[in-house]
C-alpha cells in the first residue's frame, strides 16, 4: 500500500478509537506497506496526536478496571503484551482510586463467594483466593479482604 494511503486509513483507525502503537504497526504490516514507511506514519500519527501510547494505556486500564473489574495484575500483563512502555503502564494504573480498586475487589469476592456450595472454610477461601488473583488483584489485598 502507498505511503499517503495507508497513513489516511491509519489516521481513520484511530480517530474512530484510541490505538497502541504495535497495532497500528501490525496492520500496516498487514495491508503491505513498505517496512520503512511503518516507521515514518507512526511518528507522523504521533505528532498529529492521532497516535499516543499513554492516552491508550490511560483508555485501557480505565475502562477494563471500570467494566471488566480487572485488577492491576492483569491490565499490567495486557498492557505489556500490546508493548506499552513500563511508564506508561505506571502513571496509568495511578490513575485508579485506591477506595474504589479495594471495593471492586471485596465486591467480586462477595459475589463469588455467594455462589460457592463450599462448606470447608479453608477450601472456601482457597477457591475465592483463586478467582480474586485470577481477575488480576494482589494477593496482599485479597488476604486482607479475606481475613
Amino acid at each position: 500500500m502507498e505511503y499517503k494511503d495507508a497513513l489516511r486509513r491509519a489516521a481513520a483507525m484511530c480517530s474512530r478509537q484510541e490505538q497502541c502503537s504495535t497495532h497500528i504497526r501490525e496492520k500496516l504490516l498487514e495491508w503491505n506497506t513498505d517496512p520503512s514507511d511503518v516507521d515514518k506514519i507512526i511518528v507522523k500519527l504521533q505528532e498529529e496526536k492521532f497516535l499516543d501510547d499513554q492516552r491508550y494505556a490511560n483508555f485501557y486500564v480505565r475502562d477494563k478496571f471500570r467494566f471488566n473489574k480487572w485488577g492491576k495484575i492483569k491490565i499490567t500483563a495486557m498492557l505489556r503484551q500490546k508493548g506499552i512502555y513500563a511508564t506508561a503502564i505506571e502513571e496509568a494504573l495511578k490513575r485508579i482510586d485506591d477506595k474504589a480498586y479495594y471495593d471492586t475487589c471485596a465486591e467480586l469476592i462477595q459475589k463469588k463467594s455467594e455462589s460457592l456450595d463450599e462448606e470447608n472454610h479453608f477450601t472456601r477461601k482457597g477457591k475465592l483466593f483463586r478467582f480474586a488473583a485470577g481477575r488480576g488483584f494482589e494477593s496482599e489485598l485479597i488476604h486482607r479482604i479475606l481475613s
